[in-house]
């Protein structure tokens, strides 16, 4: 739209500059042919008996233009000139024929009376512009297209001319704003179509921005488009690259970390065997249970996480069904509100352990949880409650930190290490959504938001 209008703007800028250049041009070649034709009538005076003068004269009047002799310099008195110029340009070229008694003359076109308005006339200037006629003046009709001379004749009387045209009606004539309709019409078009080949590469890369958020693997060849644009799909492609080489490096490096120390785990298992105390014992090899449980499951995430598991469309009602079947079968109560197929494009598998997580979450401190999905107009809404003893408001964001748990109601021996949460809120923000808590009175609320489109 901003390129529509400022094309519309040009085009009626650029006609109305136009316009009156024209309109000018046309003044000027309208006033020197004028001003050409008075010079040859005066010329001509000079030369005809004085019994030919009158037919001369109205040879020379057509149209809006009129020629008449007075027996004294009238440029005295502009006003009373252009009143008596406008008595001339009243009377019909016809009836000044007939009145003159020359019925056999040959009548000029354009012989209707000029239409009249009252403009403001100009003081007699010199005719500059034309310096070979001699003693010349003329005046100006301002606001109409107009100009009246007076010119001495060598016996002593002085040939007055008037031209008079009426203003016409202004720019926007109907010729005109078609003109200009047909022309701006024709500049949107092309407009527009360079607009798009210009927007249909940023659009692309645009999508390709959102499916980079949310862990799709992206191929991009440069468009056929500005330097500009293709610069800008090479910088794309370089930072995806340097982004998932970064990830990658850090997956590698925290997959290691969690299989190096299985070693020195196992070994003080084994050496905890050795210690006499019973209770001493008991504890050791307690802390190494709960250290082998955090490198398992710091392991396993960093295993999923390397695992390149590809982006495809699914269902997601059908996969939440299935998992609440799933957990039902192994005897937990699991409630799923039944709902209309909702398509969404995701890497199940590791969303599906998301919502694990967070079902485990509810049923390990509630014994219970119940499910809700539905299809909003930007986002799909997971809803996830449980009627268990809740999580402090202040803490809704810290539960989420890796290995943290709360020290009363979530403690140690209610099981988990403290990942389960932040690996569901990881892989939710993976696919450009995110897990909201909320109170359930009694209970926990948990919302897995995600993007759609």
């Amino acid at each position: 739209m901003f390129i529509l209008g400022a094309l519309l703007v040009g085009q009626t800028v650029a006609f109305m500059i136009s316009s009156r250049q024209r309109e000018t041009a046309i003044r000027q070649t309208i006033e020197s042919e004028f001003i050409a034709r008075t010079d040859a009538l005066s010329s001509m005076l000079a030369e005809v008996a004085p019994d030919m003068r009158q037919n001369v004269l109205l040879a020379g009047s057509v149209g809006n233009s009129r020629f008449w002799l007075s027996d004294r310099d009238p440029a005295n008195d502009a006003r009373a000139w252009y009143e008596t110029a406008q008595s001339h340009l009243r009377i019909p070229i016809e009836d000044l024929i007939r009145s003159q008694g020359l019925d056999g003359f040959t009548m000029p076109s354009g012989s209707r009376p000029v239409a009249l308005g009252d403009p403001d006339v100009s003081d007699w200037q010199p005719l500059l512009s034309d310096p070979d006629i001699a003693n010349a003046r003329f005046l100006h009709f301002s606001g109409q297209e107009g100009m009246g001379i007076v010119q001495p004749v060598n016996d002593g009387t002085w040939l007055n001319a008037v031209y008079y045209k009426p203003a016409k009606p202004g720019l926007w004539g109907m010729q005109s704003l078609l003109s200009m309709g047909i022309t701006a019409i024709i500049l949107s078009v092309i407009g527009v179509f360079v607009a798009r080949q210009i927007a249909r590469p940023l659009r692309s890369l645009a999508i390709s921005a959102e499916a980079l958020g949310r862990g799709e693997a992206i191929q991009l060849s440069p468009p056929r488009a500005p330097e500009d644009i293709r610069q800008l799909y090479e910088a794309f492609d370089g930072m995806q690259m340097r982004l998932r080489r970064f990830v990658d490096d850090r997956t590698k490096m925290l997959a290691a970390i969690g299989h190096d120390l299985r070693t020195p785990l196992t070994t003080l298992r084994l050496r905890a065997e050795f210690v006499s105390d019973p209770e001493l014992q008991g504890k050791i090899l307690a802390t190494v249970d709960e250290m082998q449980a955090m490198t398992e499951a710091t392991l396993s995430f960093a295993k999923s996480e390397a695992t390149a598991e590809e982006t495809r469309k699914i269902d997601i009602a059908a996969l939440l069904g299935s998992l609440c079947d799933d957990l039902a079968e192994l005897g937990h109560d699991v409630t799923f509100q039944e709902s209309e197929r909702i398509s969404y494009r995701c890497r199940p598998d590791n969303l599906k352990r998301a919502l694990r997580n967070l079902i485990e979450n509810a049923l390990r401190y509630a014994g219970k949880a119940s499910l809700k999905v539905s299809r909003l107009p930007d986002s799909i809404e997971i809803l996830v409650e449980d009627d268990g003893p809740g999580i402090p408001e202040d803490q809704f964001e810290q539960v989420f930190m890796p290995f943290y748990r709360l020290e009363t109601s979530r403690n140690r021996e209610t099981g988990g290490v403290g990942l389960g949460l932040s690996i569901a809120r990881a892989i939710v923000r993976h696919h450009g959504g995110d897990i909201v808590l909320s109170p359930n009175d009694p209970g926990l609320r948990a919302v897995v938001v995600l993007p759609v489109g």
